[in-house]
């Protein structure tokens, strides 16, 4: 990947919003050239989309939680991200190495929601969970930068 589109998805990772010209305007692109450059990325599936980032607590689903999730009986089938997409208050499902075959990211408005919740996942995949509840999160949704190293600053 060329250095300049490396430096468009730093932008964009900032600001998925960004105008053309001023993505051009940071780069030294015309616009044109930035606009070329970054339906190709798409094209490509290195930008896959842009997103709001939300308040979860303004819109009613202060509690996140993480499920970890395996199967009662391992013979079954590994089924349970198609049995549990319906349920919308899960927003990630990771298949994991370890003791569980996944971990679901959810979000719901109060203690009683996620104990709900919990049952429909069971009930939904017949899987054992095991819950750990979010206090506070200090940052989140961070993309990786492609114009640095991923370990962070050296030392």
């Amino acid at each position: 990947m060329e250095e300049i589109d490396r430096q468009i998805l730093a932008l964009l990772a900032d600001d998925g919003r960004m105008s053309f010209t001023d993505l051009a305007k940071e780069t030294g692109l015309s616009v044109s050239a930035v606009h070329q450059r970054v339906r190709r990325l798409q094209k490509r599936g290195v930008v896959q989309g842009f997103t709001a980032r939300l308040d979860h607590a303004r819109i009613g689903l202060p509690l996140t939680a993480f499920v970890s999730i395996k199967p009662i009986d391992p013979a079954a089938p590994d089924d349970a991200p198609e049995r549990l997409a319906h349920l919308t208050a899960i927003e990630a499902c990771h298949s994991v190495a370890g003791d569980e075959s996944y971990i679901l990211k959810v979000r719901v408005g109060s203690p009683n929601e996620l104990e709900d919740l919990l049952q429909r996942i069971r009930a939904a995949a017949n899987v054992a969970t095991r819950t750990t509840v979010v206090l506070s999160t200090p940052w989140e949704g961070r993309p990786p930068r492609p114009d640095g190293p991923a370990a962070g600053p050296e030392l």
